[in-house]
């Protein structure tokens, strides 16, 4: 399912028009965004939980040339499902 998916389905859903169902769905995905930056973590209980991990530079190797590379620091999403949502998924 993607975004315009999503917005159908919560338009269909509850009898409201695209356009506002379009402006519930991008004003949630644009909170979890903004307080993922702010370094915050998002819990949707019986979902799961987003939060932002934090990864050391390191030295790499370039596996076609065998020469070093400097890997700088980087900030990534990550998602950890609910137990809800695992056990959904695993019955």
């Amino acid at each position: 399912m993607n975004k315009s998916e999503l917005i159908k389905k919560l338009a269909d859903e509850t009898n409201i028009g695209l356009d506002e169902a379009s402006d519930i769905v991008t004003i949630f995905v644009d909170t979890v965004k903004k307080s993922l930056l702010d370094g915050d973590r998002v819990e949707i209980r019986g979902f799961g939980s987003f939060k932002i991990k934090e990864y050391a530079g390191y030295t790499g190797r370039n596996p076609k040339t065998g020469e070093s590379v400097a890997v700088k620091p980087k900030r990534m999403p990550f998602f950890r499902a609910g137990k809800e949502l695992k056990i959904l998924v695993n019955s």
